[in-house]
C-alpha cells in the first residue's frame, strides 16, 4: 500500500483496500473486503468490518466501529465513540447476519461524539448530528439534529455554520452560500463564494 500510513500497532488484513494518503492510527483493525478511500484519517481503536465502504477525505475519530452494512460517503466527519449498528433486534444466541440493514451517510455529513445511529437510516448531505444524539430515522440534508431520539432543531451550512432562515431564505455569514427552505427541507440556491 503505497502512500498509506499504518501505525505498527494496527492491522490491515489482506483483501482490504486503502486509498492513497490515508492514515490509520494506533490499535485499529481494517478487515478483508473493507474499502477505504483516499486522504482518510482513522483514529485510535477504529474497526472497519468487511463489506463496508468509506469514501475519500473521511475523518473517523477514536473508538468507532464501522459495521457491515454501513457506507460513509466523501468528506464525512465522525466524532469520537460514535456508534453504528447493523441489526435491529440483536441476540447473541440468534444469528442475524441475513438481517443486516444498510446505513448510508451521505457526503459532508458530521456526527458528534458519542452519538448513536440506529441501522437502516440515511443521513442526508451535510447533515449535522449533535453529540450524544440517537438517530432513529432518516435525516434530511443540512439538518441539525439533537436529542434522544434525535429531532431537527435547525439547519447547517455545508461549511459547518448554523443557518438562521427568515421567510424561507438563509445566507451563511461565513461562506456566502444561500439556501431556500420549504416543506421541511433545505436546498442550496447559490454556492459558497470563492475563497481568495
Amino acid at each position: 500500500m503505497a502512500d498509506v500510513f499504518v501505525h505498527p500497532s494496527s492491522f490491515v488484513d489482506d483483501g482490504a483496500v486503502v486509498g492513497r494518503g490515508t492514515k490509520i492510527w494506533h490499535f485499529s483493525h481494517i478487515m478483508p473486503g473493507a474499502v477505504i478511500g483516499e486522504r482518510c484519517n482513522l483514529g485510535q481503536n477504529v474497526v472497519v468490518m468487511p463489506k463496508t465502504r468509506i469514501g475519500n477525505n473521511v475523518k473517523i475519530q477514536n473508538n468507532v466501529s464501522v459495521y457491515e452494512g454501513v457506507e460513509l460517503e466523501d468528506d464525512f466527519f465522525c466524532g469520537p465513540s460514535c456508534v453504528f449498528t447493523n441489526v435491529m433486534n440483536p441476540r447473541s444466541h440468534v444469528p442475524r447476519k441475513h438481517e443486516y440493514r444498510k446505513t448510508l451517510v451521505k457526503r459532508g455529513a458530521s456526527i458528534g461524539a458519542n452519538a448513536t445511529v440506529v441501522c437502516g437510516v440515511t443521513l442526508g448531505e451535510y447533515a449535522f448530528i449533535g453529540a450524544g444524539a440517537v438517530v432513529t430515522s432518516d435525516v434530511p440534508p443540512y439538518a441539525l439534529m439533537v436529542g434522544v431520539p434525535a429531532r431537527r432543531i435547525g439547519w447547517m451550512c455545508q461549511c459547518g455554520e448554523r443557518l438562521q432562515p427568515a421567510k424561507g431564505q438563509a445566507a451563511c455569514p461565513a461562506c456566502g452560500a444561500r439556501y431556500a427552505e420549504a416543506e421541511g427541507a433545505l436546498r442550496m440556491t447559490e454556492p459558497p463564494r470563492a475563497r481568495p
